[in-house]
């Protein structure tokens, strides 16, 4: 049993009892619930590997074939459209967001719109469907039903050009 203090001006002090003796001798007391396993911490993939059809040739005639894009992030789709060569020409959008995603292509110390802007077309081409692949968790196309007949078929939940997600 467990007092309670008088209050000024209250009446006399009450006997509570202590909430363990309210349960009787026969009650045993609920086992404590098992502490939850500790969560694994997910890791997300944010650099992909790539390697390239023909390879960028540098001034020096080196190819470099390997690289690494990291995913974008929504200033890298945002940066490009103020920049003039955009506006004057919305083609460019792929070229100068590419030289942001990109960070390692070969030897090279630094990769940059200018690198892009000097690959092969079908380099280019290459590192747009990876773009797309990479920053769509793989794919670019989902399975749907129609809505009439139920007929399955894939639609294309990517843009025409890179940064129309």
């Amino acid at each position: 049993m467990r007092r309670t203090t008088a209050r000024a001006g209250a009446g006399p002090i009450a006997d509570v009892p202590a909430p363990e003796a309210v349960a009787g001798p026969e009650q045993t007391p609920a086992p404590a619930p098992a502490p939850a396993p500790a969560p694994v911490p997910q890791r997300l993939q944010t650099e992909f590997p790539f390697e390239l059809p023909r390879g960028y040739v540098d001034e020096a005639g080196t190819v470099h074939r390997d690289g690494v894009m990291r995913l974008s992030t929504a200033r890298d789709e945002l940066i490009p459209l103020r920049d003039v060569r955009v506006q004057e020409n919305p083609a460019y959008l792929s070229v100068v967001l590419l030289g942001r995603v990109i960070t390692r292509l070969g030897t090279l110390s630094m990769v940059h719109d200018g690198t892009v802007e000097n690959m092969f077309a079908s380099d280019l081409a290459f590192l747009q469907d990876f773009y797309r692949q990479i920053n769509a968790e793989g794919h670019t196309r989902a399975a749907v039903a129609c809505p009439h007949c139920s007929e399955p078929f894939e639609v294309e939940l990517g843009g025409s050009r890179l940064g129309e997600s």
